[in-house]
Parts: structure tokens; C-alpha cells; sequence
């Protein structure tokens, strides 16, 4: 009997099965005890990892700057702030002294209906709402350099009496874990920010790789960012496989990202004994809208912490990418600097060579990848795009798996990896 096998994709899953003969070893996150995400989060305001409660942060006539978010990231902020907004206003803050700041980095604007699933409706309308914008010099303040990067942070962040932010900390190719510092150094920092810390040259540099923070010269720039804009406040939470919260934790915002870092490294990092010639990663929503925020299942793989895929293997990504390449600018300059250059090897000889716009790094990044493998996207809802950017489509998983085996062996043997996302491979050693 053959085995069913499901990964992440979309709001759901995608099943599928494996030809006999093919060996499978599924991996997942290990699991977390869940919370109940109201109750975890009125904790954590009142019980701060370090540092007081934010309600002895705020005062009357305080002007407050809370960040949180895009649609990007599967964080709860409609529970988090409206949580957050009750405990501002019972120290005396007005609700026209509160700026909710969308932090979109170099992605597409958010929509109202994005806003108001993000904060809930009541809350949407009430306050102030805007989206940041990384390319507009007049609402952007200079911070300065750190280590030749220029620190530009949104105005409505830096010149805030106190500012908040949201985040989930869990694995990121560049910063090590998310959450904590990285919502306001990035999501509502400027393009020469985000350009500078997602360059080539940063991304080469030592310490800079998935699940890793120490001596990582990427979170230390944004660290010191936070830093500077005066940061006072963060609530982040770290999620399951199936997107349920399992810790909430909030207070001085770099205690309380190191707590929560050392929490999720057990729930997301995962040894293997071997490598493999074929790894199936899921994604899931809001990751897979869009090939931009997909091809990280590829990278996550390829450059694992150590390597889990022997050479000439192949990555299967199951995602419907509804949006193309994607909508924002970022995502634009990665598919215009795919689309420049006939293959991998050019687009990394060429963006190695010049100075890169935002976006462009994830171009520079997928093409390495794809100097080793071959990426497949199965199901994608635009294979042109796909090609474009030199990878494969198939039309549904069964169609990808036989692409696979045809190019490495018929008794390959599969790693099949439900959450690629939330999932830090480490290979054997050697």
C-alpha cells in the first residue's frame, strides 16, 4: 500500500504519493505545548520578560508608534495591539497620539482589507493607520551608520515618545531568527537600509545564515538600528507547525528577543544522518502568494545550516503563487533581474559585480542556490513566471516527482519537509 504524504500549501495542504521503490523520511518542527493566545498575551504585557509592563512605559500626551507586521507574516497582531491599544489608553494616552505603522519594508502597500484582518475592523478605523515606504526621503529619518550601513528608519518610528513593535521570532536566512528588532530595523526601514543589510557582500559575510545570530554582522546591524530609533517595547510569539501559538513574550525588546530565540531553536532546528537526492518543501500561506516569498523554501534548503541535499539533488515547492512573482517593488527588481540574465550563473556574476538594489538580493541568493540543484514549483498559477526566473514548473505534484526521479534516480531517496519555513536542517557532518 502506497504511503500519503502532505506539505503545507496554501491555507491547507497538497497530498500526494511516492513511486515504490522511492525511500521517504518526512521531518518536521517538534512540537510545542500551545497557549491561548488572549490569555498569553495579557500575560505577557503585564509580566515583561525584562524591563517594566507597558503600562508603565506610556503617559498622558505621549505621542506612541506601534509597528507591526505586514500581510507576509502570519503574526496575530488583531490580537497582540488591540491588547496593547487598552493598556495605552488606561495610562492615559489618546487614541490620536497612536500611529499603528504597517511595516511593509520593500514589499507592496497593504490594502484596507489587509489592515483591518490585521488589527480587526474596530481598530482599523479608529486609529491612525499608514503603511511604511522605504523609498519616501521625507518620512525617513537618518540614524547614522553602523559598519558602513546607513540606518534609515520611518519618522513616524524615531520621533514616537515610545515605540512598539510586533513580530514572530522564527528561522530567517539573513538575521538568523525574525521578530524582535528586525519589525521596525526593516519593515519599517529605508531602502538604503534595506539594500545595505540584504547586499551580496552582507550575505557572503560570516555569521550571516539561517538560524544563527551570534557574531552575525545582519542582526547586529539591525539591532543597532532598533537601537537608535529608541525601540522600548516589543511583544513577538513563536508559532507551531500549524500556526498555533505556543509562546508569547514581551518587554525590552532585545531580552526578550534572546528569550524567545532560545526557545525556538529546539522547536525548529532538526538533525538528519543523511543527505538526500530530493527534498519536497511546503510553505503555506501568506508565504506561497507569491514566487518572491516561495523561492525561500529553496534557499532555506540549498544553504541549511549543514547540507542535507547531495549534489545535483532537487527541491519540489508545492505553492499556488496567486501573485506572480509578487506585487511590491522588491519583488519586482528580483523578477526583472532574473528575467536580465540567461541563467544562474549570470545573474550571480552579475549582481556580485555591482552595487544591488532592495529585492535584488533574493535573485542573487535563489541563483546560487540554483548553481547546485534544480527547483521545481508545482501547481504554480504562473509557470511563465516560474521559467522566467529559471526554475521548472509542473503542473501538479505527481508531475513534479517524475520530473525529479528522471533527473537524479528512480530510488531516490526524498526528504519530504511539511514546514520548510519553520524547519532548520542540519545535516550530517562532512
Amino acid at each position: 500500500m502506497q504511503h500519503t504524504y502532505e506539505v503545507a500549501c496554501g491555507t491547507g495542504g497538497v497530498q500526494f504519493t511516492l513511486p515504490a521503490g522511492v525511500r521517504a523520511s518526512v521531518v518536521e518542527p517538534h512540537e510545542g505545548e500551545p497557549v491561548d493566545l488572549t490569555e498569553a498575551t495579557e500575560t505577557a504585557l503585564d509580566r515583561p520578560i525584562a524591563g517594566p509592563p507597558l503600562k508603565d512605559l506610556a503617559r498622558p500626551g505621549d505621542k506612541v508608534c506601534i509597528v507591526f507586521t505586514d500581510a507576509t507574516r502570519d503574526v496575530p497582531d488583531n490580537v497582540l495591539v488591540p491588547a496593547m491599544l487598552t493598556r495605552l489608553e488606561a495610562s492615559g494616552v489618546r487614541s490620536e497620539d497612536i500611529t499603528l505603522l504597517c511595516g511593509v519594508g520593500m514589499h507592496r502597500p497593504s490594502t484596507p482589507a489587509e489592515k483591518e484582518a490585521k488589527l480587526g475592523r474596530d481598530v482599523a478605523r479608529r486609529y491612525r493607520v499608514q503603511d511604511s515606504d522605504a523609498r519616501d526621503l521625507d518620512n525617513l529619518v537618518d540614524l547614522g551608520e553602523h559598519q558602513g550601513i546607513p540606518l534609515w528608519v520611518h519618522r513616524r518610528a524615531v520621533e514616537a515618545d515610545l515605540l512598539i513593535a510586533t513580530g514572530v521570532v522564527e528561522p530567517h536566512q539573513y538575521a538568523g531568527y525574525s521578530g524582535g528588532r528586525k519589525t521596525v530595523a526593516v519593515g519599517a526601514g529605508g531602502e538604503a537600509t534595506i539594500a545595505a543589510t540584504h547586499s551580496p557582500g552582507m550575505i557572503e559575510r560570516e555569521g550571516v545564515r539561517l538560524g544563527n545570530i551570534e557574531g552575525n554582522p545582519f542582526h547586529q546591524a539591525l539591532t543597532e538600528s532598533a537601537r537608535r530609533a529608541r525601540l522600548r517595547f516589543v511583544i513577538n510569539v513563536i508559532k507551531d507547525a500549524t500556526g498555533r501559538a505556543v509562546e508569547v513574550a514581551a518587554g525590552e525588546p532585545f531580552a526578550t528577543f534572546e528569550h524567545l530565540v532560545s526557545r525556538a531553536r529546539p522547536l525548529y532546528e532538526v538533525s538528519l544522518d543523511r543527505r538526500y537526492d530530493v527534498v519536497i518543501a511546503g510553505v503555506g500561506h501568506p508565504k506561497d502568494a507569491n514566487i518572491y516569498q516561495a523561492s525561500r523554501a529553496a534557499t532555506y534548503v540549498y544553504f541549511a545550516p549543514r547540507n542535507v541535499l547531495r549534489p545535483g539533488g532537487v527541491i519540489i515547492i508545492p505553492a499556488p503563487c496567486a501573485e506572480g512573482v509578487g506585487e511590491g517593488v522588491g519583488e519586482q527588481r528580483f523578477a526583472e533581474a532574473m528575467r536580465a540574465y540567461p541563467g544562474p550563473d549570470h545573474v550571480v556574476d552579475a549582481l556580485r559585480h555591482r552595487v544591488t538594489l532592495a529585492g535584488e538580493q533574493r535573485s542573487y541568493l535563489l541563483s546560487r542556490a540554483l548553481q547546485g540543484c534544480k527547483v521545481i514549483f508545482a501547481g504554480s498559477q504562473a509557470p511563465d513566471d516560474v521559467r522566467a526566473c529559471h526554475m521548472t514548473p509542473a503542473t501538479d505534484m505527481g508531475e513534479a516527482i517524475d520530473l525529479a526521479l528522471a533527473w537524479t534516480r528512480p530510488d531516490a531517496e526524498v526528504l519530504v519537509v511539511p514546514h520548510s519555513l519553520l524547519t532548520v536542517l542540519r545535516g550530517p557532518e562532512g
